[in-house]
Order: C-alpha cells, then sequence, then structure tokens
C-alpha cells in the first residue's frame, strides 16, 4: 500500500518483506488485549458479530473454497452478524468489465450459498470499479462506475451508512478517496458532516461502533514495509496515505468529544494489532485471504475477528484462525 495505487503484484511483492504488527500468533491464533477468550457461544447479554475482512475472492488459488471454508467456521462461533470489512473482492479498481462481473458473480453466489447469518459490508478500495482507468479500459462514465458498482454488490444506497443492533449503533465507513489514478484514505467533506451529525444525535449511553477498510488509526502502519537501517535513525517515520486515514487525528477527536465511540474496526493491512486511546479502541484485524491466498503474511495466518460487545460499551475480541492451506 503505498502512496496512490499499486498493481495487485507490486503490493503482493512489497507486503512478502512486511514486519507483521502486533505479537506472533501461536498455533495459527491468538487472542490480542483481551481479558478473556469468549466461549463458543456469546456470554449472557452480549451481541457477536464476526469481522471479516479482505476476503479478495477470485476463481484462483482455491479462494471460493477458502471462503466457504471461513464463512463455515465464522458461522460455527455462532454469531448474530457478520460485518464484511472491505477488499471483498480481488479486484475490481482495474480489473476489465468481464473480470469484475466475474468477480462479482463470484462473490454474491458465494455469500448466497455459504452464509445464513446476516450480512453487512463496508468498502474497500479493490471494491471500487474501474477508478484506474488506464488499467480497466474504463471511461469514468459508466453507469456502475467506481463506488456505484460497490454500493450495487452489496446492496446498499451510498458507501457509507449506520445501523443499531445488539444495544449498538454500527458505523460503516467509505475511508476510500481519489487520488489520480490511485487513492487515499480520508472522509471527504459530505461524510464527515454526516458523521458528526451522526454522533451528536446518538445518545452518549449508546455505545457506538465504527467499521472503516483503512485504519483510523493501527501500530501496523508504523512496522509495515522493509526495515530501516541505522543510516536512516533521525528522519522522519512515514506512513503513506493508502495505509492509515489522513484524517485520522480529526476523527479520533470527534470520537474523544462524542464519549460514546467505543470500539474501530478496521482491515486493509493484513495484520493485527490493537490501541487504546482516550477511551477509544482501534483494531486492526487480519486477512481471510492471508497474503492474497498465497498463506500467511508474516506469522498472520488466514482468519477473521470475532467480538463480543455489551450494551454496556465493554466487548471482548479475538482473532480466530480456520485452518485453511494455501493452494499453491
Amino acid at each position: 500500500m503505498q502512496q496512490g495505487h499499486a498493481s495487485a503484484s507490486d503490493r503482493r511483492d512489497f507486503l512478502r518483506t512486511a514486519i507483521a504488527g502486533g505479537a506472533a500468533l501461536a498455533a495459527g491464533r491468538a487472542a490480542l488485549g483481551h481479558d478473556r477468550v469468549p466461549p463458543a457461544a456469546p456470554p449472557a447479554g452480549a451481541f457477536r458479530i464476526v469481522h471479516m475482512t479482505d476476503i479478495h475472492v477470485q476463481p484462483e488459488l482455491g479462494a471460493e473454497a477458502g471462503l466457504a471454508a471461513a464463512l463455515a467456521h465464522a458461522q460455527r462461533q455462532k454469531p448474530d452478524l457478520i460485518v464484511t470489512g472491505g477488499d471483498s473482492v480481488m479486484d475490481v479498481f482495474e480489473a476489465k468489465r468481464g473480470r469484475a462481473e466475474e468477480l462479482r458473480a463470484l462473490l454474491l453466489g458465494t455469500l448466497k450459498r455459504e452464509c445464513s447469518v446476516p450480512l453487512r459490508h463496508a468498502v474497500g478500495n479493490h471494491d471500487i470499479f474501474g477508478w484506474n482507468k488506464s488499467r480497466s479500459g474504463t471511461s469514468g462514465t459508466e453507469a456502475d462506475w467506481g463506488k456505484r458498482f460497490a454500493c450495487d454488490m452489496f446492496g446498499i444506497e451510498r458507501s457509507y451508512h449506520s445501523f443499531d443492533q445488539g444495544g449498538w449503533r454500527f458505523v460503516c465507513l467509505d475511508s476510500v478517496q481519489p487520488k489520480g489514478d490511485g487513492y487515499t484514505a480520508y472522509l471527504d467533506e459530505a461524510q464527515h458532516d454526516w458523521l458528526v451529525r451522526l454522533l451528536a444525535e446518538t445518545p452518549r449511553t449508546m455505545p457506538v461502533c465504527v467499521v472503516s477498510h483503512i485504519p483510523i488509526m493501527s501500530l501496523t502502519t508504523l512496522t509495515f514495509g522493509k526495515p530501516r537501517g541505522r543510516d536512516k535513525v533521525g528522519e522522519d517515520n512515514v506512513i503513506t496515505n493508502g495505509e492509515m486515514h489522513t484524517d485520522a487525528t480529526l476523527l479520533h477527536d470527534l470520537f474523544k468529544r462524542s464519549g460514546n465511540v467505543r470500539l474501530c474496526l478496521s482491515g486493509h493491512i493484513h495484520l493485527v494489532d490493537r490501541c487504546a486511546i482516550d477511551g477509544v479502541t482501534y483494531i486492526c484485524d487480519g486477512a481471510v485471504s492471508g497474503s492474497w491466498w498465497k498463506g500467511p503474511l508474516q506469522g498472520i495466518p488466514e482468519g477473521f475477528g470475532v467480538i463480543d460487545l455489551r450494551p454496556d460499551g465493554t466487548f471482548d475480541h479475538r482473532y480466530e484462525a480456520y485452518g485453511w492451506q494455501a493452494r499453491k
């Protein structure tokens, strides 16, 4: 995820060198930063969600079977809701029309066939059709060009929305904004104003869970990439604008003032971490696809987050591997 939009192959090569954020996962799975591992069923009074991000479904590498296996394992956790966190397909950002339609059909067909739990969706950069015009061959005038394709695929009116369930208010943001033939990460003005109003209208006693594809804040963005040598000591650390929200401080100040945002979930990095600041916890979950269906990424296996949310705003989180073996 360098500045602008890297090709799928460039991004794979780059990420193979990444340093995994957070602790290494023992035996292919670990719980990060919580007091206890939830039981097979949600604790009494808790609302359980599964956060499945970076699925990157494709006809290659057995990804369709991998998604089916992930959904089966996710449903064994007995969730009340599954939230997909973006990049559900791989990739329509720079894909030709035929490939984009194939990927959408593959995703929707698999979800319909394999999932009986209610689904909600956030939009990721790979879900946006044709933004790289030079590679996709699009003109930008197509009726479903850009985010319209993603909204139609996910059955949502627009790329950001909210809903209430389990005593919580969920806010699915749209992290991805255009930058040339690529993208950057922030909320546009209309979306930011909508979020300000929404949080102001939400009672301070009602906990809020924010879902964004690109992390608003994440430690993995600092451990991400090639290690810096001693010759770089004294220079600034740089987080490029496609790795983390460029309006992170603005959003965090808004969350802190609102007093009701308790949890922010993200993906995009394919690594796992958790940080808590001013009463707001930011969790980046690993990818259903791992290293784009080629195995674990820097020790983080293919998996998803399992979160038990309580009406008082407390929660438990664990990262759950589902035992996928890459088909190389």
